[in-house]
């Protein structure tokens, strides 16, 4: 079983598709920890914004692939430091991404949770949703999860 619990999937014998995200998972019988990760976007501790690059006139060139690797690693960190390494960004079991423009984003952050998930049987339950706006005009992704780490 993966660390995050026991994938679902209406028909396992069906092909993956483009996304790794089973329907549904089962958390482990066992005593856990429930992490609840806010909403976390590509901003590293350091101030930083990868996938950030602001203009000459003020605006910015956003690139989906690199926000997307830095808030799944935001979130492993987070993760990690919640538990004291017990856990990792595989023991999420649940995560929720808000993306602003589902048409030109949706292929790449896909593309980069595929590198952390490479599987249904591991990758965590997950809902994408088209948002307006985020709190910030250089993101362009969020990601909130829920992990579950055994004790």
């Amino acid at each position: 079983m993966s660390p995050n619990g026991q994938a679902f999937l209406l028909d396992p014998q069906a092909p993956p598709g483009p996304t790794r995200y089973p329907h549904a998972r089962i958390a482990p019988p066992l005593s856990h920890h429930t992490v609840y990760v806010s909403g976390m976007a590509c901003r590293r501790p350091d101030g930083s914004y990868p996938g950030v690059t602001e203009n000459a006139d003020g605006t910015f060139s956003l690139d989906i692939k690199q926000q997307t690797a830095a808030v799944l690693a935001n979130i492993d960190d987070i993760i990690k430091g919640a538990t004291n390494g017990k856990g990792s960004i595989h023991n999420v079991i649940d995560a929720v991404v808000y993306i602003l423009d589902m048409q030109a984003n949706y292929a790449g952050m896909n593309e980069e949770w595929n590198k952390v998930f490479d599987s249904r049987e591991s990758a965590p339950a997950r809902a994408t949703i088209g948002v307006k706006e985020l709190p910030d005009p250089r993101l362009i992704v969020e990601v909130k999860a829920v992990a579950i780490v055994e004790l």
